[in-house]
This record gives C-alpha cells, structure tokens and sequence, in this order.
C-alpha cells in the first residue's frame, strides 16, 4: 500500500500535518476524524498476527508523554529512516494523549510501511474513560467526538506483530488458552476489548500471571526465539524474564512524571541482534507543565476508590483486570 494523504493537497498535506504534530499542536477535529478513516483503510488489511521485517525498533508503553515520544524519534531515528513497532498503551495518563495518538496515527498513514502500531489494554472506550483520555479530548475539542472516532479506530488495531518469524511482540502477554499463533489469528479484533488476555498479562510476579512453562511452550510450538512486551513498568526500561526467553519494553521515562525510571527501545537489526538504547525524559518546556500537579489519572488510588471507578465497567473481565491493575496501571 502506498504512502496516503487525508486532504486534496498530496502528501504534502499530510506532512504539513504531522510538521503541526512535532510541535505539539493538536489537529482540528475534522481533520482527526479524516486521518482516522485513511488509517482505518489501512489497519482493516492488517493481520491479528502482523508480519513485520528487521530492522525494526521495538518500543513500549508512551502514555500521553508526548515530548519523550519526540525525545524517542531523536534517539532511534525519525519514521520513516527507522521502521517502528509500537506495542500499544499511547493514550490516558499523560498531558498530551490527544497529540501522542495523534501523531502516531499520522505517520502509519503517511508510512504505512514504515511503522506498527499495536493495541494495549488502554486502546479501549472503558479504560479511557476513568484514565484520562476521554476528559483529555472533552477539554481540548470541547465535545467526545474525537474520542469517539479513535475509540473506534482501535478496534482495528493490530493485536500482536510477527518480527521475521522470530521475535512475537504483544502489548501485555500469553495466555493458556492462547496455545498458538493460529488461535491469535482467528481472534475477532473489531471490537471493543475482548482479548484481555493478550493485551493485558504479565510474567508471573504481578496481575494476571504468565509463568515460564507457558512461555517455552509458546516459543517451541511456534519455532520463537523471543517475546517482546509491554505493559509494565520497568525501572531499566526493560527487564529480561524466563531466561531471557521474554522482555518486557517500557518506553514512558520518569513514567507519571515522578517514577524516575529509565526508558527504552529495542532496536533489532538484519540479522535480528538485539540493542536496547536507555533514554531519560526529555528537558521540560515551558513552565506550563512545571506548573501543574500530577494529573489525577497518577494519582495513587485508594481501595474504595478504585473499587469504585472498577464499578463503572459493564464488562466483568474488564472490571476483572481494572480491579487487578489499581493502583498502578
């Protein structure tokens, strides 16, 4: 497919856009929502199970740190020089999930090619409403519709990515009724989260459990070398588990803007070697963000709280992994 443009400008429109995007500056609504139907063309003929070629750069959770995601592109190279993958998590949290989504949307449109962008458990219509995104877009747009229009794009986010056969990269983790990659393929994706499983797991230690039996098995019956995730926080910014068998990438640096942990990118070359590059927060600008307390969506939750906001999800296996994720994620 080949690169695309959401206006009658040619791709020149779109850079403009994404020239607009680097500087922190969000889209007018219309134009969120024309970019969202050109990426919808494109994620629609994505697999559940996406192909992707070495080089690649493998990156983790963002977000809404919108400027360590530019601090990020600094480091590993600008798209479309580096091919990216993106393991999901890019909205809620941050100050800027608006612009982070945003942006990352546009590049896929204008390199379809050049850049993965996977789904998290935070590419989801519950999950934004209690952490940030949703009110996020209610105070820059003044109305829902632009949430509305990605909640509905993430459904046809890609679930997991394939490097070279080798290397299995998914936002949270394995699952034991997910025994092969066949059975992630015949997943149905287009809706609102279903698949807890993969977008929301964690080596055994926290959460929902994933223990070293259940990843040698995945890896031998798929002829795997590696599984790349992301999903937690790691104070390296990533963390090797299972003998070096799984990695965890976490890409937000100094994540809730008092974590003080390090940050990180996978990068793996034509001969899928693998080199992980550590980054700290990029300098803050502006006294705007100096200004301001953590947002609440940071703030450490109480049991009755948390509770309470687990409450607001109709869904029982969302509810499920709310419950288990408060306080931190």
């Amino acid at each position: 497919m080949e690169p695309m443009n959401v206006d009658n400008g040619g791709c020149g429109g779109l850079d403009a856009q994404i020239e607009q995007l680097m500087q922190c500056r969000p889209l007018a609504e219309q134009e969120v929502k024309a970019l969202c139907e050109k990426a919808k063309e494109i994620l629609m003929e994505e697999s559940n199970v996406q192909p992707v070629k070495s080089p690649v750069t493998i990156c983790g959770d963002i977000h809404g740190q919108f400027h360590d995601l530019v601090e990020l592109f600094r480091i590993g190279g600008k798209c479309p020089d580096t091919n990216y993958l993106f393991m999901g998590d890019y909205v809620d949290r941050g100050y800027y999930s608006v612009e982070t989504v945003t942006l990352l949307v546009a590049l896929k449109v204008r390199y379809p090619h050049r850049i993965t962008i996977l789904r998290g458990n935070h590419e989801s219509r519950q999950i934004t409403q209690v952490y940030g995104f949703y009110d996020e877009c209610l105070r820059k747009y003044g109305n829902a519709n632009v949430w509305k229009t990605f909640t509905d794009l993430f459904d046809y986010f890609p679930l997991t990515a394939l490097v070279e056969s080798e290397i299995f990269c998914l936002h949270g983790g394995l699952s034991p009724s997910i025994e092969n990659l066949d059975s992630v393929r015949s997943l149905d994706r287009v809706q609102e989260i279903q698949t807890i499983d993969v977008v929301g797991a964690y080596p055994r230690g926290a959460g929902y459990t994933f223990g070293q039996d259940i990843s040698e098995q995945f890896n031998h019956t798929n002829n795997l070398k590696l599984v790349a995730r992301a999903h937690q926080l790691v104070m390296e910014g990533y963390n090797w588990a299972h003998e070096q068998k799984v990695v965890t990438i976490f890409s937000a640096p100094n994540y809730c803007y008092r974590c003080g942990n390090m940050a990180s990118i996978l990068e793996v070359d034509d001969c899928n070697s693998h080199t992980f590059i550590q980054f700290e927060p990029a300098p803050r600008r502006g006294s705007h963000r100096n200004n301001r307390g953590i947002p609440k969506h940071y703030a450490k939750l109480e049991a009755p709280i948390a509770i309470g906001q687990c409450k607001r999800c109709c869904n029982p296996e969302l509810r499920k992994q709310l419950c288990q994720a408060m306080p931190e994620f």
